[in-house]
């Protein structure tokens, strides 16, 4: 099975309002990071156990650890839980930026250093979430 499979098979596993919201976003991430590369992370480690819950990828950049050794990585990600649907916006150095930046104007959602959760679309401000979401890939497009 190829990534796009992986995430529809994802997408269409969830009921349907969640699978709609997921769909929306998808869909809406593609239009702001135009031909980006997709991932899709099952949560299991090397041993099959499940670590994290999936995840939808989008886009790349370069982590690069202490050691001097790097590692490939998703710069947004997309992931059903069970009280509604996280985006990730990895690699933000400044860990209050998005709560600060963001929290105020997004609507019914948490947020941390690095994750957007909230129940439903509905509940939040789509365009918010957008300007989160390029902002994440303009500074991890900097390393």
């Amino acid at each position: 099975m190829d990534v796009q499979e992986q995430i529809n098979s994802y997408i269409t596993s969830h009921p349907q309002l969640k699978q709609n919201d997921m769909q929306a976003l998808h869909q809406r991430i593609l239009q702001v990071l135009p031909g980006c590369k997709l991932w899709f992370e099952d949560g299991k480690n090397s041993d099959g156990k499940t670590v994290s819950n999936p995840n939808i990828g989008y886009g790349s950049y370069i982590i690069k650890y202490a050691d001097g050794k790097t590692r490939e990585f998703f710069q947004i990600g997309l992931s059903a839980n069970t009280t509604g649907i996280s985006v990730y916006i990895m690699g933000i150095k400044d860990k209050t930026y998005l709560p600060q930046t963001f929290g105020k104007d997004i609507g019914k959602a948490s947020i941390t250093g690095y994750c957007i959760k909230f129940k439903s679309l509905k509940d939040i401000n789509i365009n918010v979430l957008e300007a989160a979401i390029r902002y994440g890939v303009e500074v991890t497009s900097e390393y």
